[in-house]
């Protein structure tokens, strides 16, 4: 196999985005593993794969392009505008456009059992950060489904075909069968073969979609994501999700939200947790300090009581994050870290002596000047 993605689809380096797809569907119905035979099927079927996946991304085919290679010459890949998610939230690791004809090819089968003609419903993850979730977001994911066929406007039928009435069972989705026994005659009833159960077939199906009315596609999608939501949560989509055959609905599309770990805040539902560091004389004397907040240029304010502890928390009432869905905001816990100075001035050793004198205690295995001066007194 050459190893250049466009001649492994079959196309100019300038071909169109209709005509990279194009492409893709014609080689995948030959070389995948389900229909061709070969002992190699396997392999070049993920070859080709492998080009789609390159070619039919915009980044990715203008690194190929400039480089030979999607890593970019530092071996890096490009920043996009999206997020590319798989499809491993429900149907395990590894589903991909191989799997989408898979199920392309068993939805076109004929067996002993009814065709499912609505979607399925799909799942996707997707990863966010917290500040992102404190705004709320707008996010374009790129995914692969079997979505309607555009040649036949999803309903499988060719130009000048037609659903007819289907020959092999008469139009009623059923076959009659009678099986001998010692017991007598025994009469059992299956789904058509030649329908799938419908009762209907094309007489001129869909050259494209082999008159199913769906393909394999990648679907760049716009989604927005609610300020407040939680981790784990979902979305669902309606009709994004696998479309059905012969125009029938599509199934969702199920967005689960994972929010990634952050540096400074953690969360406890609608509050936030932070820790926030003050000097041995701000706990002492009390003061106001400002830290950041988790929306965009905020400062919050930090009230210190005199006489704070390490350890002790402060609570900051609206300013953690925003209720999902609501106007309102959960309260920030500042977790105080008091700070020892490690070295200190001449002036400064003579000021802190002086204060230990006054609380009569004494520093260093030393006493302090002044209750040196009192003894030497007494």
């Amino acid at each position: 196999m050459a190893s250049d993605y466009y001649e492994l689809l079959g196309v100019s380096k300038d071909a169109s985005e209709g005509e990279i797809k194009k492409a893709f569907y014609k080689r995948a119905r030959e070389l995948h593993p389900d229909v061709n035979k070969a002992p190699d099927a396997e392999e070049r079927f993920k070859e080709l794969n492998e080009a789609y996946d390159v070619l039919s991304d915009q980044n990715k085919r203008a690194q190929y392009d400039r480089f030979g290679t999607v890593g970019g010459p530092s071996g890096f890949g490009g920043g996009g505008g999206y997020q590319y998610v798989d499809l491993s939230d429900l149907f395990g690791s590894g589903f991909g456009m191989g799997d989408l004809f898979s199920q392309f090819f068993g939805g076109a089968a004929q067996g002993r059992t009814a065709v499912r003609r609505e979607g399925r419903d799909m799942g996707v993850g997707l990863r966010l950060s917290l500040e992102e979730i404190a705004t709320g977001v707008k996010k374009e994911i790129v995914y692969d489904r079997l979505a309607p066929c555009e040649t036949c406007g999803g309903t499988g039928v060719g130009e000048g075909g037609e659903f007819v009435s289907c020959a092999n069972c008469n139009g009623t989705g059923r076959i009659v069968s009678v099986q001998r026994t010692f017991l007598g005659d025994m009469q059992t009833q299956s789904p058509c073969p030649e329908c799938g159960g419908t009762g209907k077939t094309i007489d001129k199906p869909c050259a494209d979609c082999e008159g199913q009315g769906r393909l394999p596609d990648r679907q760049h999608l716009t989604i927005e994501v609610p300020h407040g939501i939680r981790d784990g949560q979902q979305l669902r989509l309606q009709h994004y999700g696998e479309a059905g055959i012969h125009g029938a609905a599509a199934g969702d599309l199920i967005v689960t939200v994972r929010i990634d770990p952050h540096t400074g805040f953690q969360r406890e539902g609608d509050h936030l947790h932070t820790r926030m560091q003050i000097s041995i004389l701000q706990a002492s004397l009390g003061a106001t300090v400002n830290i950041d907040g988790i929306m965009p240029q905020e400062s919050v304010e930090v009230s210190i009581p005199p006489g704070c502890q390490n350890d002790q928390v402060i609570r900051v009432r609206g300013k953690g994050m925003p209720v999902f869905k609501k106007e309102s905001r959960g309260d920030l816990f500042a977790h105080v870290t008091v700070l020892v100075p490690r070295k200190l001035t001449k002036r400064q050793q003579e000021l802190m002596e002086e204060l230990a004198s006054e609380f009569g205690e004494e520093t260093g295995g030393k006493k302090s000047v002044s209750q040196r001066l009192k003894d030497a007194l007494t």
